[in-house]
């Protein structure tokens, strides 16, 4: 007759072996699959050999047994020793298994039709554990309970099953706790057959689904837990992984990176600085920054277009630029107005990095908001040519600022008007380039490419833009003539009778510069509202007197995009000039005095409130009903 100790050494799959007295063993019985060796798998593989247990040699086969005998009702106990198994591993995280108990304790779960699946848009139907969990294998031990079978317990079975580890452990953790340490109690106990408390299926449920819908666990997240301190129990942290963080785009700092070096005082080299070749490739991997450039002389109308749109952002632009410089010739009354109405336009994600004024003379210098750091301090000067009029309209206006290592400088200038004055004129750009008192502060990136007497040699890239008030030659008739043929043979054309054309060619005036090719139409005269050219008794030529000019310190820097006009505002005389350009970027040093991204707040907030008051009213005048018996005006009865 076989011992006791040899029958808890049989496998699952052997039948269960009568005592001397004829009963059944039901510890042996239940034991053999429920409680594994540690290590072992929870879950017995089918087709696996007997296991040993420990509590003595393994037995070889053991022939088939007598059958059964009826079961009496003698009391187990008195012929069997209470047997303690041995509880299982414990997890390595026992922290987040803790966490994940008292987690699950506290949590409500919905019922079977309101669980994960049901919001994922399967069918409510499949909500019981018999129909999501696998199912029992076969000879599996009679006194598991069906919900306890039906769960995965070890990650090996976790991972063929196809579910994800964490998703487990979040949901299961906690009951195969509480059930093993109940098992552990009534083993000792042999009051009744010990049985595990069966868990709620509609819990079991939401865990299965929520488990098996997150599929295969990403690479990423295997190693992050891998490595974790915290376990799946907790949110991840961006500290405790190597990878690049999923909560910002901005890219992790290594401490031991900010131990080697100090940012407060600054880097005198490329490699790591504020300014260096690291952070410019982070924002222009082509290293390339897209600028808009646009002169305009409004006249001095107080009236200002109803729309920008068309000159700060053209359709044939798909995207927005990163800086936007706006001169204003002749300007309106309320400069303020006009600086508002410029952040309105460009919405949120632009701020005034710096707007100045001489006299009539504005110039506004917007940036994308996420750029502003890489400027140095803003810096301007201004040129006087007409000393005996009180209101400046005629004169220069400079500003210049580095960004990371290109220092641009940016002129809106006033020439002096007249067909026949080109000497004045050319008088007015020597008076300029001479005159700038530029850079002040900031450093020039090439001191010994410089000529003290020249203001446009300091800089890497100069953009000198606005009414130089050059002419077309050969009266108002030939030039009427050659508008009336097509569009590319009058552009070029009227350009054979372009004063700065001509001036340029001598090499007499904006000695460097280039402009790009011209395919519009004379910006100047216009009569206010039309688009017919002057018709008043003055019969004014039609002229290309607003351009834009650049000039690269280093060749091919600078490639213009775009170079056209705005004939659809009207507003003015003249009509607005704009050119779109790749400029090259350099990496820079920290060594220059920073803007520290001081910008125009207090612009920023009233342009934006202007945007969302107009959108808000354009939605209220879509939503309204059009009733036609409605009227917009007061009556008063």
């Amino acid at each position: 007759m076989p011992s006791k100790v040899a029958c808890l050494g049989h496998s699952d799959t052997s039948p269960p072996q009568p005592t001397a007295q004829g009963h059944l063993q039901p510890e042996s019985r239940m034991l053999k699959g429920q409680l594994p060796k540690p290590g072992n798998d929870l879950v017995p593989h089918p087709g696996s050999p007997p296991t040993n247990d420990g509590q003595g040699p393994e037995k070889g086969p053991v022939p088939p047994p007598d059958p059964p005998a009826a079961v009496s009702d003698e009391d187990p106990r008195a012929k069997a020793k209470p047997f303690a198994p041995k509880p299982p591993a414990r997890p390595r995280l026992e922290r987040a298994l803790s966490l994940d108990e008292k987690a699950w304790r506290r949590r409500r779960f919905r019922n079977s039709h309101e669980g994960l699946a049901t919001r994922r848009g399967s069918s409510p139907s499949r909500g019981s554990l018999q129909d999501e969990g696998p199912q029992p294998a076969a000879g599996s031990p009679p006194c598991l309970s069906a919900s306890l079978q039906e769960i995965p317990t070890s990650r090996r079975a976790l991972g063929g099953a196809g579910g994800s580890p964490s998703s487990w452990g979040h949901c299961i953790s906690g009951m195969i706790s509480t059930s093993l340490d109940l098992l552990h109690r009534d083993g000792a106990s042999a009051g009744s057959t010990p049985r595990l408390p069966a868990v709620d299926q509609k819990v079991a449920s939401n865990c299965l689904r929520a488990a098996g819908s997150t599929g295969k666990p990403r690479l990423q997240d295997r190693l992050f837990r891998a490595h974790s301190s915290l376990g799946p129990g907790r949110p991840p942290s961006p500290l405790a992984c190597d990878a690049k963080s999923s909560f910002s785009l901005l890219a992790p700092i290594r401490a031991k990176d900010v131990r080697s070096r100090s940012y407060l005082e600054g880097s005198l080299l490329a490699s790591g600085a504020l300014m260096g070749a690291d952070e410019l490739a982070r924002y222009f991997p082509d290293r390339s920054l897209a600028l808009f450039v646009a002169t305009w002389n409004m006249q001095g109308q107080k009236e200002l277009p109803p729309n920008l749109d068309e000159l700060l952002l053209p359709a044939e632009a798909d995207y927005a630029q990163d800086l936007y410089v706006v001169g204003v010739q002749e300007g309106c009354s309320d400069r303020r107005e006009w600086e508002v109405r410029l952040q309105e336009t460009l919405g949120p994600h632009y701020v005034t990095l710096y707007s100045a004024a001489h006299g009539a003379l504005y110039m506004s210098v917007l940036i994308r908001r996420d750029l502003i750091w890489f400027c140095s301090e803003v810096e301007s000067s201004t040129v006087t040519t007409r000393i005996v009029s009180h209101i400046k309209t005629k004169g220069a206006l400079g500003v210049s600022f580095t960004f990371f290592g290109t220092s641009f400088l940016f002129i809106t200038s006033h020439f002096t008007s007249g067909d026949g004055k080109v000497g004045e004129r050319l008088l007015d750009y020597s008076r300029t380039v001479q005159g700038l008192a530029l850079p002040k502060s900031v450093p020039d990136t090439s001191p010994y490419r410089s000529d003290a007497a020249d203001v446009t040699t300091r800089f890497d890239g100069v953009f000198w833009f606005g009414d130089f008030n050059f002419r077309l030659n050969g009266g108002r008739a030939a030039v009427e003539a050659v508008l009336a043929q097509g569009l590319g043979d009058k552009v070029s054309a009227l350009l054979q009778h372009d004063q700065l054309t001509q001036e340029m060619r001598r090499g007499s005036v904006f000695k460097g510069f280039q402009e790009p090719d011209i395919r519009f139409l004379p910006s100047y005269k216009f009569d206010i509202g039309k688009d017919s050219y002057d018709t008043t008794s003055k019969q004014r030529t039609p002229s290309y007197t607003d351009r834009v000019m650049y000039r690269s310190r280093h060749k091919g820097d600078i490639y213009p995009v775009k170079y056209s006009s705005c004939p659809g505002i009207k507003t003015s005389d003249h009509r607005p000039v704009y050119g779109l350009f790749r400029v090259k970027v350099r990496p820079g040093r920290d060594n220059i005095p920073l803007a520290a991204g001081k910008f125009d707040r207090e612009l920023y907030l009233i342009g934006i409130k202007r945007r969302i008051s107009r959108e808000m009213q354009q939605r209220q005048w879509q939503r309204a009903p059009k009733d036609q018996h409605s009227s917009a005006i007061c009556t008063v009865s």
